[in-house]
């Protein structure tokens, strides 16, 4: 939430607080005037072209009286100005009226001072300021070029060139009347520009400022903080030509709530009236409150034109709800909804969305979803996560966005987790999932669901001789709906001791354990295969590195360079695996971070042989004085003594084995090179590539260029290779265009099958305080249907987000893309 700053910071009490009177003239003789004034509580300092005086506060025991009349005057004027000019400083000339933010020392909080070229007045009625006028009290200034302030009802009255400043704020017109302590009074025709600090919408994110203003025929003060304002405008665009602003007949402006009203209003966009409200209300500094929020505006060759309506409740500060009608003119008329709620302990999310009748398929179609994190206590932490479709095609139909229209498998789990001690935790999860075929070609996997998974850990890394103790355990129900694939428990078990040994530039870690583990798997009457299985397997390994490190020079730069290798041997000891069936387990990728890792293999189902040396060596150029890194490679093999035994492959219900996989029978796997760094001027390069050299060919390989020079400009060219598989070329960049034009594209090409998979291509103009994209998405949902979207969004910053974003895509699409406003978000008009 953004911060409250008053637009007058005056202090009721400043007008009780008695201070001097400061007026002088050549030869420093104080007017009869001036020194009535001396006892109005007003500091005044009457302002000659060529020099200012200033005379400090006297304090009350020390007031001079009144003048007196007749003979006495004289010698009256005389003690005033003895005793005003005792306490003078010297004063620097100015040959004209400083600016009102280098206008001298501040008065105290509890003073109002007064300088002009000219001041007279009477004691406790009036005094009037001609030419250069200034009264400050505190932070704020009023300037003008007469001014009057009425001491007993505390009013100021601004006439000709009249200027108000508090902080940052600022209003300038011909006019004004001000109760300084009551914060009332009005402005006439003003200029006005207020600015206040929006709070980050997301924890980390920085705060930002936003500077609203805009004119009216007169504004009114109605409190600290509080305006209204009549024929008014309202914009963060510039004041003196706005290219859109909020006008209305009437506008009230709350800084306290950071709402504003505007009654019988337009937002007008360069001249153009966008749409018209008999009252709406709009953010002044990000504040949430409740309102209809401009439509987003869409086409699909799925869902033709696509326009919905949000409406945004403010139910609380830390409740809200978006309801949204939408009308898709191929589908039909869908109402969707969302609910956020957030508390000291536990947030959440919950929508859905409902289509009583598809036009296409005639069928009501539903979506539904919950997000729940709570921390129960401060060491025992839960969390919800639900989500379903009516159908298989529902996102497929419905949906634009590529990320969600390729899910295939929806998360149905709810979690705990217990992290109240210091070397143990615990956790317990419910697990299913909605699984989704939308081609009937293609065969999807159905996960087992886990009914539930109760897992334990702990550790303990300081037993006596340097000795580290580990234990993983967990106990799982699986099921699955699918009568072929049995249902079962599993107990797994595995303690481990390892004794780690570093020293100065190396490190040794030899390990020992025992994966234990036990099922009992619901078979057919029929199989043939055993019921119950136990598995008792020792596992050795010895971790093993050194690093290495010398001052050099590299294309005319100092760096350090580094040289790391490493040793990993790891034995495994041999057992008959395949009557058990995969409920949680796939084989790994082939990478680095595999080739130190004990498995071949995630989960438990399967726990490869193994007898095998990892060597590898990474070498680093950092910089000296950062220590950053400049360039990286890194060059591994994994060296085979015994030949696999344990494959993914496993006997069915039936008796029939499922083959996944073909042992290997050769002493040495793929080798692994991988480079990243900079290689130019604002170009990085990052590349991964896995070479078999048994059979003299590349298994895969991965390359991405990047050149990004600067906010909003970066170039991307990558490509994927992966045997059999895959083979991409993928081109992305977001770029100036001239003037404010940026242009964004990316296109991915799949060099295997010899078409477009992905396109995106989009331009966006920067306005200052308002930007435009229109961006057209082109992609590819299986072999043969394609989904085409186009995106139109006009964002008015800190106020209005007009159409369909296509920013979350692009961000998805460009690596390194920029958002060329960043404006934030705020839910009266919509959050990207």
């Amino acid at each position: 939430m953004a911060a409250d700053m008053p637009a007058l910071v005056v202090s009721p009490d400043l007008i009780r607080n008695p201070v001097t009177a400061r007026g002088t003239k050549s030869g420093a003789e104080t007017t009869p005037k001036a020194a009535a004034a001396a006892s109005t509580g007003v500091e005044v300092r009457e302002v000659k072209p060529q020099a200012v005086q200033r005379v400090e506060p006297v304090a009350p025991a020390a007031r001079v009286p009144a003048a007196p009349t007749g003979a006495g005057a004289k010698a009256a004027s005389a003690t005033a100005a003895t005793t005003a000019t005792k306490a003078m400083p010297a004063a620097a000339p100015v040959p004209t009226r400083p600016e009102p933010a280098s206008s001298g020392t501040k008065p105290a909080s509890g003073a109002t001072e007064i300088s002009a070229v000219r001041i007279s007045g009477t004691r406790a009625v009036e005094l009037v300021a001609d030419g250069d006028a200034e009264l400050q009290r505190g932070e704020m200034l009023l300037t003008a070029d007469k001014l009057i302030y009425r001491e007993p009802t505390d009013e100021a009255l601004a006439e000709g060139n009249v200027r108000l400043r508090q902080g940052r704020d600022e209003m300038s017109g011909p006019s004004a009347s001000i109760v300084l302590g009551e914060r009332t009074g009005s402005f006439d025709a003003p200029r006005y520009s207020i600015v206040r600090t929006r709070e980050p919408l997301e924890p980390g994110d920085p705060p930002r400022e936003v500077n609203g203003g805009g004119r009216a025929s007169v504004l009114y003060f109605e409190g600290e903080n509080q305006y209204r304002a009549e024929n008014a405008t309202w914009s963060t665009c510039s004041v003196d030509d706005p290219d859109w602003y909020i006008k209305a007949g009437d506008m009230s402006l709350d800084y306290d709530r950071e709402m504003g009203v505007a009654r019988d209003s337009t937002v007008v966009f360069q001249g153009v009236p966008l749409f018209w409200m008999p009252w709406a209300e709009f953010p002044l500094a990000g504040q949430r409150q409740s309102g209809v929020l401009p439509p987003t505006i869409g086409y699909s060759n799925t869902t033709g034109f696509d326009l919905a309506v949000p409406y945004y409740w403010n139910i609380a500060p830390n409740y809200d709800a978006t309801i949204t009608p939408r009308w898709m003119s191929q589908r039909g008329l869908q109402l969707g909804g969302e609910v956020r709620y957030m508390g000291e302990t536990y947030r959440g999310d919950v929508s859905a969305e409902w289509l009583s009748r598809d036009n296409e398929t005639g069928e009501e179609r539903t979506l539904g979803s919950l997000q729940h994190q709570q921390w129960i206590t401060p060491a025992l932490y839960g969390s919800l996560d639900l989500n379903g479709v009516s159908d298989d095609d529902y996102f497929e139909d419905l949906s634009s966005n590529i990320s969600i229209a390729s899910k295939v498998n929806l998360l149905r789990e709810g979690r705990l987790i217990y992290t109240g001690s210091e070397w143990w935790s615990a956790s317990a999860l419910v697990q299913s999932y909605q699984t989704l075929n939308p081609d009937p070609d293609e065969t999807v996997t159905t996960p087992y669901r886990r009914l539930p998974q109760l897992q334990l850990s702990a550790s303990r890394p300081d037993l006596p001789g340097g000795l580290n103790f580990a234990w993983n355990s967990e106990f799982v129900n699986f099921s699955h709906p699918d009568e072929d694939n049995p249902d079962a428990t599993r107990f797994v078990a595995y303690p481990q001791l390892s004794l780690p040994i570093e020293r100065s530039g190396y490190y040794i870690t030899p390990k020992i354990g025992v994966h234990y583990t036990s099922y009992d798997i619901d078979r057919d009457p029929t199989a043939t295969l055993r019921d119950s299985i136990t598995r008792s397997i020792p596992i050795v390994s010895i971790d093993s590195g050194m690093t290495f490190e010398r001052e050099a020079n590299f294309f005319g730069r100092d760096v350090i360079q580094t040289l790391e290798p490493r040793l990993y041997y790891l034995k495994t000891a041999y057992r008959y695996q395949e009557d058990i069936p995969l409920f949680d387990t796939s084989t790994y990728d082939f990478g680095f971070a595999q080739i130190f890792s004990e498995s071949l293999y995630s989960g438990s189902d399967r726990i490869a042989n193994a007898n095998q040396l990892t060597a590898a060596v990474t070498s680093r150029l950092i910089n000296p004085e950062t220590g950053a890194e400049w360039m990286k490679v890194l060059l591994g093999q994994r060296y085979y003594f015994e030949d696999q035994r344990v494959t993914s492959n496993y006997y069915d219900e039936r008796g029939t084995l499922v083959e996944n996989e073909t042992a290997r029978t050769s002493k040495q796997a793929d080798v692994l090179a991988g480079f990243s760094g900079s290689i130019a001027t604002n170009t990085t390069l990052e590349s991964l590539w896995q070479y078999n050299p048994r059979d003299d060919r590349t298994e895969r390989f991965n390359a991405t260029l990047r050149y990004q020079p600067g906010f909003a400009k970066t170039l991307n060219l990558s490509y994927r290779y992966t045997k059999d598989t895959l083979r991409d070329l993928d081109i992305s960049g977001q770029w100036p265009l001239g003037g404010r034009w940026y242009g964004v594209t990316r296109l991915t090409h799949s060099l295997e099958e010899d078409r477009l998979t992905e396109a995106i291509g989009g331009i966006e103009y920067d306005g200052g305080c308002w930007v435009v994209r229109v961006a057209m998405h082109r992609f590819a949902t299986d072999a043969n249907d394609v989904t085409k979207s186009v995106f139109i969004q006009l964002e008015l910053n800190d106020l209005a987000s007009i159409g369909t974003s296509p920013v979350n895509l692009i961000k998805r699409s460009v690596p390194g893309y920029g958002k060329i406003n960043e404006p934030g978000g705020n839910r009266v008009f919509g959050v990207e």
